[in-house]
């Protein structure tokens, strides 16, 4: 009877709970069809490799979309090559912002990372974000590089150069043609023009130094022969103070004398001493007579040499100025300072070994109609020759004012387009940001601007590389041409946009032990 009781009331129980079973395991099937058809889904949107059916020309820009997860390099007529990439994971992200290509390694073994592979590394800034080869799981994943394709990494490797744009988006964005009057003109009589203005005055730069080099040789050598003057004179200063002491002497023994015979001799030696003084005075003076022609070559001789210093930094500067008039001109104006900045590349070696040189010449300030007003922003790029001179087009990462509507808005120093408008060449730029110049601008880089308000995981975890001063016997240092702060502000904290109401990210350095990994 207990048996049969017990039987009956499992019964009774598995027949209650049967109907929420069923459920529960139906519920289980439903899930696991949408968790599949979802993953099917994320891997049907995966961007795939494509490349343009034309003859691709040389890349001007890459634009990667944190959104899509998708690169995309663009010649003058539009997108060339499409890739797949996996950008930084969530606390890792890869900052969003305007970059270029800084330096180049086809076999690159990470200093972070365990010695961890990072083939085709191209870096786009000194604190440790690059696009390189890596494995794509189809989602974000590194810890703030950009992996592409392997294949496509290798493939584009050589295609791409030190200062090529990398503009990395939070969302889709693409170049869109664009045209307004406050955008560079080039003058084809400017442009013939420059070469041979170029050659002129790197002649004069090279006369101008070879003169300074013998000025600052004279003065160097009147400095020398005048070395020995103050040592002469003291001495000759001390034989006549010895004589005119040796006088007074004979003044107090020939009072003291008690005799004829004693003044008399006490007289003698008076008339010899006298003469010895008289000796000593005349080479004094004549030593001094002979001295001042010298001190006056030797302060000659410097002036000389500091206006021949000043007339050959003069002469270098507009010889490097009109040779670099045949360089694409980068220009950034930022809301957060008020300013407008200048350079180019001038394909010279970085003293450190570390990229190329950009020359930074201007910095100026503008004027901003409502500047408490976002801009936005913008990268205006000249694709490629016109008619009427330069096609542009324009990328926008950070809404603000429409990119119209954000040049229309800004005052530039007409001086400052007179000087680089005539001779600007295609692959110029102008960038409009209310973001501040980012600490990773530096002279190995061009005009590097971190959208604030989005997030920079990948960036603020690492240690940035401080910049290098420049010697300046080797022509690249400041030299009063502006980009001061780039040398005297902190390097390892984000300049933070007044616009913004979050804090400033600081860099730090993880406390807690890397896994072997990728980038």
């Amino acid at each position: 009877m207990k048996d049969l009781m017990t039987t009956a009331q499992s019964s009774t129980a598995m027949r209650r709970w049967r109907p929420p079973g069923r459920v529960a395991l139906a519920a289980v099937a439903v899930l696991t069809a949408l968790t599949a058809s979802a993953e099917a889904a994320k891997q049907a949107r995966q961007p795939a490799e494509a490349v343009a059916q034309r003859q691709a020309g040389e890349p001007i820009m890459a634009i990667v979309s944190i959104k899509s997860q998708q690169v995309t390099f663009y010649d003058a007529d539009g997108w060339i090559l499409r890739a797949p990439v996996s950008t930084g994971t969530t606390g890792r992200e890869t900052p969003a912002g305007v970059f270029a290509i800084v330096e180049k390694d086809k076999d690159h073994r990470s200093t972070m990372y365990d010695d961890a592979w990072m083939p085709n590394m191209q870096r786009i800034t000194w604190n440790g974000i690059a696009l390189h080869g890596g494995p794509l799981p189809g989602y974000a994943a590194s810890h703030g590089c950009v992996r592409m394709p392997f294949g496509f990494a290798e493939g584009l490797f050589d295609k791409t150069y030190i200062g090529m744009r990398v503009i990395i988006s939070p969302h889709d964005s693409v170049p869109t043609e664009f045209s307004h009057p406050s955008l560079f003109v080039p003058k084809p009589e400017a442009i013939a023009a420059a070469p041979g203005r170029a050659d002129k005055l790197s002649a004069e730069a090279e006369q101008a130094t070879q003169a300074a080099a013998e000025a600052k040789k004279a003065a160097a050598a009147a400095a020398k022969e005048a070395a020995s003057l103050p040592a002469s004179l003291r001495k000759l200063e001390q034989q006549k103070a010895r004589a005119d002491a040796e006088l007074a002497f004979t003044d107090k023994k020939i009072a003291a004398a008690k005799s004829d015979q004693a003044r008399a001799q006490a007289e003698e030696l008076k008339l010899k001493v006298a003469a010895k003084a008289a000796d000593a005075a005349s080479a004094l003076d004549a030593a001094k007579a002979a001295a001042q022609p010298k001190r006056d070559a030797v302060a000659a001789t410097k002036d000389a040499a500091k206006a021949a210093a000043t007339r050959k930094a003069e002469a270098v500067k507009a010889a490097t100025d009109a040779k670099l008039a045949g360089e694409p001109v980068s220009v950034y104006i930022s809301r957060s300072t008020q300013k407008l900045y200048v350079r180019r590349n001038t394909h010279k070696p970085a003293p450190d070994g570390g990229g190329e040189v950009f020359d930074t010449s201007i910095e100026v300030p503008v004027t901003i109609r409502n500047p408490e007003q976002p801009l936005g922003t913008h990268i205006f790029t000249a694709m490629a020759k016109s008619d009427t001179g330069l096609r542009w087009s324009v990328v926008t990462i950070e809404n603000g004012d429409e990119a119209r509507n954000a040049l229309d808005r800004i005052t530039i120093p007409q001086d400052v387009w007179d000087r680089i408008g005539p001779t600007a060449l295609p692959r110029s730029s102008i960038i409009i940001s209310d973001e501040p110049l980012s600490a990773e601008t530096n002279y190995r880089t061009e005009f590097v601007a971190v959208l604030s308000d989005q997030p920079q995981g990948g960036f603020i975890t690492r240690k940035p590389t401080a910049p290098a001063m420049i010697a300046s016997d080797d022509g690249w240092d400041n030299g009063g041409n502006g980009f001061g702060f780039f040398y005297q502000r902190d390097p390892y904290v984000q300049q933070a946009n007044p616009r913004r109401q979050r804090g400033q990210y600081q860099y730090y350095q993880s406390t807690q032990p890397m896994q072997r990994s990728w980038w």
